[in-house]
């Protein structure tokens, strides 16, 4: 059911963890490539959302994506997120992995209203040209990064623990596709 997936799962260390079905985002790469599939001859950019104030971890840099509804793969999650805070046109996505980031994580016994299991699921998906963007609520502003410049944003904790897995993960995925 659309939705059904907002609210609290049980986190490590007493955290609260956003989606009770677990979380999934987007790891959108634009490899410069032109429309008739020819390599690119810049950098390759990924699509990075500064997050709003009000949001978890808000101020910092991430991906987009979100809590995952009962009836979602990750890479149904992913997109929908995605179109959601960014107005991606996500039909011109390839996807292209995915990679579980954190969890899963128990449930806790002194919280029984918060679900267990949670986990989040980075999907890795590409494009050829950085694609426009629009930003909804959610966001300050989104910007598509060159890949060696993402440590030099102001990263969101978590994300910045998986980047060098899913750095590695990118790399293998594109091989000598870049």
């Amino acid at each position: 059911m659309k939705g059904d997936g907002n609210g609290w799962s049980a986190g490590p260390g007493g955290a609260r963890c956003w989606g009770i079905h677990g979380a999934a985002g987007l790891l959108l790469v634009a490899d410069g490539s032109d429309t008739r599939g020819g390599k690119g001859s810049g950098p390759l950019r990924i699509l990075m959302q500064h997050r709003a104030e009000w949001t978890a971890d808000g101020g910092t840099w991430a991906l987009p994506g979100g809590a995952r509804d009962s009836h979602e793969s990750a890479a149904e999650a992913a997109l929908r997120e995605t179109e959601e805070e960014c107005a991606i046109d996500t039909d011109r996505v390839e996807v292209l992995g995915e990679l579980t980031t954190a969890g899963p994580h128990d449930a806790d016994p002194e919280r029984p209203e918060l679900a267990g299991g949670w986990t989040y699921t980075t999907v890795i998906g590409r494009v050829g040209q950085p694609l426009p963007t629009r930003a909804n609520r959610e966001s300050v502003e989104l910007r598509w990064v060159a890949l060696d410049r993402i440590t030099d944003l102001n990263l969101m904790p978590a994300f910045a623990a998986a980047w060098p897995r899913l750095r590695d993960e990118l790399d293998r995925l594109l091989g000598d596709d870049r």
